[in-house]
């Protein structure tokens, strides 16, 4: 008899595409699709079996609080935001220790001189369940008003409000269905022009997450006079881009089919004669070209585009804005062979106003920063950070200025704000974390850290780079490449990737790596193709058709772990989250050998029907389209449920998914179906390889408390620990 909630399998066989000739149709199975509907009694029923089941195992892993407890303390940095400048007021985010969530602050100057700090905006204050989050938020252009979006429960679905700064007073809002929507206020804030989708009634069933449009709304007058400046006869998964230049004159619009890595980008004048309420004439700064763009106009008055056009690791380039369009653009920046461009800031120099380019690169997704002449782009300098590390976001104040910010992290090092100056070439912190700065976050375990850059080869021969964090001074051989390999006591060690969707994985303060490292484990995170590491081509060398290349990848890092004595099969876990979800799924149905647990966060597992859930359509570009061939083809190789139903009976390492009930991206479903088919299907017992699902409620995809983020790493790390044998219990 199974130790796992009973559920019947159906015998439920679909010939698919539906579309595709009837001779050219893959069967494929579904036994456990009742799994999809949350709802239904048998769902709702086996979902309450896997949580008793669940609690009962759980009540067997040693040091589970002992592991709380110090990722607890390695979070009480807390956390701090970079500064919004807007005239002589700053704003800014910021995490005190022992807060659940961050709050909005602005600094301004105080009724008898000096300056006063005061908190704007505290979900906290607005929902004391912690249930309510903060999306994102932007002050107007001169600083008196300030626009903010807010969801419950995890969807993720925004509403905008827009308050006066001074009094506190709502002036606009609350406006729906305005999710990963930008705000840009005119100058003096009378208009915003924002993203949001059409009404559900307008649309047709099941396309209510889909249909967005650019609007210029009136603050204060309502939706019912919003003006529809673009996006109709677009593709419906489209996402937009809006801003609008300091002085009010030029409008940019981007459009980008769901997850492409490729948009468009026009430009607009709003001081245009031809301009209607608003909706200025838009010329084409580029459109169709197969490359990521964004533009913008300088204070200088000159187009600026960075672009991996003709360049997979980036470029800068300048245009005039009368005169737009690809044929126009002269590189300041080129392409480098050894970085990847991330980021620019036009400052002031020590010869003037305007005359210097602050640039941030990344070399194998560690940050560099660059100095540059502003008109030839020739490089004056380098910037010399703190350490191995990664560079948020480069800002600077609107109207000018020789002063950048921009936020700093590395392993050992939390989240901190550095200011640097293109005048004197100084830099320095301009904010610790809270917690770092009042000396109450305790950072011995992070002090006792060390990094170390690993390589492994992939199957075709390709170079696969690792960040490995262990306990300083257990690096397995010596300390140069060329001195006496000395052996060292494998460690229990966890792999974690993601592997899609142009996202690097840099070095950074980590309170799950650090705990897991302050027990005496390793801690390695995989730089795999489908991410941007090494720029565009490394991206697509790991996407659609070539998808199994970023799987490839992650088994070969697990193989150079063992070989190079960091770990041995039985000592590794294997951990991602969504796209790294799909990862993990891929490696349990794949290479189960090569470790003997797995961390399977908001997966993406059934890549058949991924389409039809969450916001699955906008990542056909990156995966394929399942309602095609060949497309169904590649993906039904690999998907991760199928593979698991077509195997049958064979071991698979102990496993546990971990689900939000309020994710709106990545449905629960995928790893419910696959839970299902693996408890069928493994020959390990559950003393020996439990596989376990723990599914949260109240939460999604994205944001969450730092305790209800606590309580799901000291679950998934002690589980982890259990099944390698890492002592937490100290």
């Amino acid at each position: 008899m199974s130790p796992y909630p009973d559920l019947p399998a159906t015998d439920l066989v679909e010939m698919l595409p539906a579309g595709a000739p009837q001779d050219q149709r893959l069967p494929v199975a579904d036994p456990y699709r009742v799994l999809e509907d949350a709802e239904h009694p048998t769902t709702v029923a086996w979902s309450a079996a896997q949580e008793e089941l669940l609690a009962a195992q759980r009540a067997t892993w040693p040091g589970r609080g002992a592991l709380a407890d110090r990722i607890t303390s390695l979070v009480s940095t807390g956390s701090v935001g970079g500064p919004a400048w807007r005239g002589r007021r700053r704003f800014s985010t910021r995490r005190d220790p022992g807060a659940d969530l961050p709050v909005v602050l602005v600094e301004e100057d105080g009724p008898g001189g000096g300056r006063v700090e005061r908190v704007l905006l505290d979900p906290l204050a607005i929902d004391p369940s912690g249930a309510t989050t903060l999306d994102a938020w932007q002050p107007s252009k001169e600083g008196g008003v300030l626009a903010y979006q807010l969801s419950r429960g995890g969807t993720e679905e925004s509403v905008l409000r827009i308050v006066d700064v001074a009094s506190g007073e709502l002036l606009d809002g609350p406006v729906d269905r305005l999710r990963y929507s930008p705000v840009a206020f005119t100058p003096g804030a009378e208009h915003v022009y924002y993203v949001r989708r059409l009404p559900a009634e307008q649309v047709p069933h099941g396309e209510e997450v889909y249909h967005r449009r650019v609007w210029r709304h009136t603050v204060g007058a309502g939706t019912a006079t919003d003006v529809e400046v673009f996006g109709a006869g677009r593709a419906i998964t489209s996402y937009y881009g809006v801003s609008v230049s300091l002085d009010g004159r030029w409008l940019v619009v981007s459009a980008r089919e769901g997850t492409a890595p490729r948009n468009d980008v026009w430009l607009g004048d709003l001081e245009a004669a031809t301009t209607v309420d608003g909706v200025p004439e838009l010329v084409a700064v580029a459109e169709g070209l197969d490359a990521a763009t964004s533009a913008g106009v300088g204070l200088d008055g000159r187009l600026y585009v960075a672009t991996d056009a003709g360049a997979p690791r980036g470029r800068l380039a300048v245009a005039d804005p009368a005169d737009p369009g690809p044929e126009r653009w002269l590189d300041l920046v080129p392409e480098r062979a050894d970085a990847v461009k991330e980021d620019f800031v036009l400052l002031d120099g020590p010869d003037g106003p305007l005359t210097r380019l602050l640039v941030s690169w990344t070399r194998h997704a560690i940050s560099e920063l660059s100095v540059h002449d502003a008109a030839t782009g020739e490089q004056v300098g380098d910037v010399a950070l703190p350490g191995v590390g990664s560079v948020g976001g480069l800002g600077r104040r609107p109207e000018g200025g020789a002063e950048c910010w921009f936020g700093y992290s590395d392993t050992t090092t939390p989240a901190q704000v550095m200011r640097y100056d293109a005048v004197s070439g100084a830099l320095d912190v301009h904010a610790l974390a809270p917690g770092v700065a009042s000396g109450v976050a305790d950072l011995t375990a992070a002090r006792a850290a060390a990094t170390t850059v690993v390589e492994a080869t992939s199957a075709d021969g390709t170079t696969v780079r690792m960040l490995v964090v262990h306990p300083a001074g257990a690096r397995p051989g010596g300390e140069e490449p060329d001195e006496p390999r000395e052996p060292r006591e494998p460690r229990p060690t966890v792999l974690y990737g993601y592997g899609g969707f142009a996202n690097a994985m840099g070095p950074g303060y980590s309170a799950g790596a650090l705990a897991w490292v302050a027990a005496g484990g390793v801690y390695a995170t995989a730089q795999l193709r489908g991410g941007s590491e090494e720029g565009e081509e490394w991206h697509r060398a790991g996407m659609l058709g070539s998808k199994q290349h970023v799987f490839d990848d992650f088994a070969a890092c697990a193989r150079a772990l063992a070989d190079q004595g960091w770990t041995t099969p039985e000592q590794l876990t294997v951990s991602g989250g969504s796209n790294g979800g799909l990862l993990v799924g891929a490696a349990l149905t794949q290479t189960p050998e090569l470790f003997a647990a797995a961390l399977c966060s908001a997966p993406l597992l059934d890549m058949v029907r991924y389409q039809l859930h969450g916001l699955g359509a906008s990542w056909a570009v990156e995966y394929g389209d399942a309602d095609r061939l060949p497309d169904l083809a590649w993906l039904h190789a690999y998907s991760p449920y199928h593979r698991a139903l077509a195997a049958g009976r064979r071991r698979y390492p102990a496993t546990l998914f971990t689900v939000f009930e309020g994710d709106t991206r990545v449905d629960p479903l995928h790893a419910r179906k696959t839970c299902a088919a693996l408890q069928a299907a493994t020959t390990a017992s559950l003393e020996d390889a439990p596989v376990l699902l723990r599914a949260e409620r109240g939460v999604g995809h994205g944001q969450r408390t730092v305790s209800r983020s606590v309580a799901l790493l000291a679950d998934s790390l002690a589980f982890a620990a259990s099944r390698t044998g890492l002592d937490v219990t100290g």
